[in-house]
């Protein structure tokens, strides 16, 4: 896994700390009615701050190796320092060989609801709750951590998952907004309590398989690359098949519809004619893509 070989290479007598991301963040509060007010411009900057300072891991960290991330916040109300929004996150890495980045998680979260005064710092204490606000950004800190690390190595992001429940566990006694098991298939609850569940064992090994021997493999072997990348949507049936509507499977094809649409439409041709028919099944939402795929 990088986090693991990425500390070597810093020089002995470098001053870093390990800040594992460099996080965009755009705040837009046009629903408000008050874009006026300064907290908005001070909270985006405040976010950012939080996320791209904060030392997540205790890994030495590059700068050019720190983790993407766009989070888009969209403020619906405000009153009295009483924030309703939603979220829009989406985090990248590398693929080996060459000069893309591919998007390795995408969630949308209708449940970001906090407090904030303007000023107030933004710190996290991993065994107690501070504020709701400082347990969203936490949470989705260390998921996109665990995406990330399942991606290089099979499994390899559990222990930030485990961090991930523990930022539930704290908060679903202190705060609302998608902390409980009552908050619906697609809470922060419910991604977090599949992603960790062994019946989603196939589905972390399908996360794996899909960069490293898909994306990954792409540069050296295309053809084998599109074989073990069909055969990952057909691992991801699995999962779909015995637990329907879970927020994995429907994260996963939020976040690569595009990208796979465009591998099956390109390059060394390989049998998809169930593949596209199982995609048509499990993420009918996304058949406009499904239907882009020639065979």
């Amino acid at each position: 896994m990088r986090y693991f070989l990425l500390g070597f290479f810093l020089l002995i007598f470098q001053i870093n700390t390990a800040q594992e991301f460099n996080t965009t963040v755009t705040v837009d509060a046009a629903q408000t009615g008050q874009t006026q007010l300064t907290i908005f411009k001070t909270l985006q900057t405040e976010i950012q701050d939080f996320m791209n300072n904060t030392s997540w891991t205790r890994m030495k960290i590059k700068p050019e190796d720190r983790i993407n991330c766009n989070m888009f916040i969209t403020v619906t109300k405000f009153d009295s320092n009483d924030f309703s929004a939603t979220i829009q996150i989406q985090s990248t890495r590398p693929v080996f060989g060459s000069t893309f980045s591919t998007p390795v998680f995408t969630f949308k979260d209708n449940q970001f609801n906090f407090r904030y005064t303007e000023y107030e710092p933004l710190r996290y204490s991993r065994n107690t709750f501070t504020s709701a606000l400082i347990s969203n950004l936490s949470f989705y800190a260390y998921t996109m951590l665990g995406y990330d690390a399942d991606t290089f190595e099979l499994n390899g992001g559990e222990d930030y998952h485990q961090e991930a429940k523990q930022i539930v566990d704290m908060t679903q006694q202190n705060a609302s907004g998608g902390w409980t098991v009552n908050d619906g298939n697609q809470s922060k609850f419910r991604l977090n309590a599949d992603l960790i569940s062994s019946n989603f064992g196939t589905f972390r090994e399908a996360i794996y398989n899909y960069h490293r021997l898909g994306l990954d493999l792409m540069h050296t072997d295309a053809e084998q690359a599109k074989k073990n990348i069909a055969n990952v949507i057909m691992m991801i049936k699995e999962v779909n098949t015995s637990r329907p509507n879970n927020a994995p499977v429907r994260t996963f094809f939020d976040t690569k519809a595009l990208e796979i649409e465009q591998i099956f439409s390109g390059g060394p041709q390989i049998s998809i004619v169930e593949v596209v028919q199982t995609l048509k099944t499990m993420a009918p939402v996304y058949n406009k893509n499904w239907n882009n795929i020639k065979y």
